[in-house]
């Protein structure tokens, strides 16, 4: 029997899915931190008795690392390695119940938006005082700031209402005083989140206004990078690129994931939106700000597509030549409008679609890449590794885009920026030296 001791609880929170997710735990350790109770991220030692999985839903691969997660952190704590341990996040907002059934060793379940009752727990007050404040799992120079929750569009495939709930703004005030609080911690970068972007402000000011608060997050001093993440195409607000080519702090990056090209398709997923319109969006905005960095995911295997859907893709892909490309393979996903239609195909030919168009991508991005040799890139300075220097341009995000690999003899302080020369280009990649 193991003895009670008088040691003070620590409490690691394991972060799974979306940047949503990291922000949503950093929140969660900056309440308890001011509750002065001993929190970390991800941590490797095996110091904590409490460890709190915050979890994914979103599709079956995110699902299964999120159910696997839990299992091991179980295994710890009946091997007397933990104390408690806590299940929040999206998956418990799904599937609560059937969790509840299926691991009863897990000491409490929490959904999405249940931090008060996590806190309580912990015997820990919501401190109202702090909102905004969050303990960063980021590098110090950047941050992942979430505008607004939840989603009211109605994509056939999406499963992020159920979980998120409908769209609810956080108001411009608010965000700014967000962004000079990270200002001040040293955060040099943030990037915008949201489930959907351009509907920020019309429930709270009844009109969209992420150009509002594009101008006054740019006003913010010190804050040197603004990069647009989630940005839904449909009756797309024009006025956000026109904000982008004034302010120069803000990337010219704008990630809007189109999900597919096929008319057919685009129906089916219910996206609001044609191949046309689409034709026409990206001109625009490439006509508003030429060289613009734009990044999209794609859907394949959705239920119903053909191999001409395919070849729809994979000749927009060709027409657009998009700087950034990530392809998911449909996951049938339960409550959803298209989990009423056929999911005949196969994961193997799903994941021989994907991979079809992703070597379209390959080639176009390898392509632009080569097009960057010769010239100079004002880079941020991300990490050291293996001796070599890993940063990012403007035109890069974290994680999901290209890294600038830079073989330099002095030392470059993380989180700095500094003007780099490319000298040699990958599909993925470049390598460069300072200037």
């Amino acid at each position: 029997m193991k003895t009670k001791t008088l040691r003070k609880d620590k409490v690691n929170i394991i972060t799974l899915g979306c940047s949503k997710n990291v922000v949503d735990s950093e929140v969660l350790s900056g309440q308890l931190r001011a509750n002065d109770i001993n929190v970390v991220h991800e941590s490797k030692k095996s110091d904590h008795n409490i460890v709190v999985v915050n979890t994914c839903g979103f599709i079956d691969k995110a699902k299964e690392e999120s159910v696997n997660t839990i299992l091991d952190q179980v295994a710890l704590k009946k091997r007397g390695r933990l104390d408690k341990v806590y299940v929040t996040g999206c998956l418990t907002e799904r599937y609560r119940q059937n969790l509840e059934t299926e691991i009863p060793e897990v000491d409490a379940w929490f959904g999405t938006m249940e931090l008060p009752l996590i806190l309580k727990r912990f015997e820990a007050d919501y401190k109202s005082e702090l909102v905004g404040e969050r303990l960063l799992s980021t590098p110090a120079h950047y941050a992942y700031m979430k505008i607004s929750e939840g989603c009211n569009r109605t994509c056939s495939f999406c499963a992020i209402p159920l979980m998120r709930g409908q769209h609810v703004s956080k108001p411009v005030e608010q965000l700014v005083a967000e962004a000079e609080g990270l200002v001040r911690r040293g955060v040099k970068e943030i990037m915008l989140i949201a489930q959907e972007l351009t509907y920020y402000g019309l429930d709270i000011y009844k009109k969209r206004e992420l150009p509002r608060l594009l101008h006054a997050l740019a006003e913010v001093r010190g804050l040197e990078w603004i990069r647009l993440h989630y940005a839904y195409p449909s009756k797309f607000p024009m006025e956000i690129i026109d904000v982008m080519k004034e302010r120069p702090n803000i990337c010219n990056y704008l990630d809007m994931p189109l999900q597919h090209a096929s008319d057919p398709m685009l129906k089916a997923m219910k996206r609001q939106i044609t191949k046309a319109e689409m034709d026409d969006l990206i001109g625009e905005i490439r006509a508003r700000i030429p060289g613009i960095c734009l990044r999209t995911t794609l859907i394949a295997g959705f239920p119903g597509e053909t191999r001409d859907d395919v070849e729809t893709v994979k000749a927009f892909l060709e027409q657009h030549r998009f700087d950034r490309v990530g392809v998911f393979t449909y996951s049938h996903e339960e409550n959803t409008s298209a989990y009423g239609l056929a999911d005949e195909l196969q994961q193997e030919e799903k994941e021989r679609r994907a991979q079809e168009i992703m070597e379209v991508q390959q080639e176009i991005s390898y392509q632009k890449n080569q097009e960057k040799i010769g010239r100079e890139f004002k880079v941020i300075i991300d990490k050291k590794e293996a001796g070599r220097y890993l940063g990012r341009t403007a035109f890069d995000s974290v994680e999901v885009d290209n890294e600038v690999i830079i073989l330099a003899t002095q030392k470059l302080p993380i989180g700095e920026f500094v003007n780099v020369k490319i000298t040699r280009a990958y599909d993925y990649d470049l390598e460069g030296e300072v200037v």
